[in-house]
């Protein structure tokens, strides 16, 4: 395969998450490892190379690891030591393709997700630390044009929802009656918007993506200026 090329996901990855939903424990893990590494790993390895070069022309600070560990896709295993859900597998694929800056998925960046009932991309930041987010809404606050002006565009707006946390009281340091609270009193800064299994089953699926990657750009652009970042 060209490193450059897709064909997209086939129906066997759908199978697998679809299984692995009613199966998530260990021992049918380790059953259908080899499965997993061929159905769900090889592809993804192969979308995310594919994704390099897209993903240069939308910003050369944005990068397409393709490794299973500290690349861009994500672990399947869960972390449960904090969680009341002790099933160890995450039931999606979860792609993240990070700012150049960032160390881990709290860092401006997009995002991408497949899971049986849901297929989506995202973009902007998830979970920021205090620092950040302290330096996002000083941006929003010297900048409120700016952000007004990148909320509103017709693209963005037809093609994300905004989803998130928020605060219930004005965040320390931010009148009541400041005209952007609501996004003031945000504790998460992305977008996402839902696909179509149709939409990746083909080469196309590079297209459809990089597509909305670069929509969501502004939004991500905003983001690296807050935080001093190259964008």
């Amino acid at each position: 395969m060209s490193l450059h090329s897709f064909p997209g996901f086939s129906k066997d990855l759908f199978a697998f998450f679809e299984e692995l939903v009613d199966n998530n424990n260990r021992d049918w893990f380790a059953d259908n490892k080899e499965r997993y590494l061929s159905k769900v790993v090889a592809p993804s390895m192969d979308f995310i190379r594919a994704m390099e070069k897209p993903l240069k022309k939308i910003s050369p600070h944005f990068i397409a690891v393709p490794k299973r560990s500290g690349g861009s896709m994500m672990r399947i295993y869960r972390d449960t030591r904090f969680s009341k859900n002790k099933t160890p597998y995450k039931t999606n694929l979860g792609i993240h393709f990070r700012h150049e800056a960032g160390k881990d998925v709290h860092a401006p960046g997009f995002y991408f997700h497949i899971q049986p009932d849901q297929i989506m991309v995202g973009a902007g930041i998830w979970k920021p630390d205090s620092q950040a987010l302290q330096q996002i809404r000083l941006m929003i606050d010297q900048y409120q044009a700016r952000w007004k002006r990148m909320k509103s565009k017709k693209a963005m707006r037809d093609t994300f929802e905004w989803m998130g946390d928020s605060l219930v009281r004005p965040p320390r340091g931010y009148d009541r009656e400041h005209p952007l609270l609501e996004d003031l009193k945000r504790k998460d800064f992305c977008v996402t918007a839902e696909l179509k299994r149709k939409d990746l089953k083909s080469s196309k699926a590079i297209d459809v993506v990089s597509a909305h990657f670069k929509t969501a750009m502004p939004l991500v652009r905003f983001l690296c200026d807050a935080l001093h970042q190259p964008s």
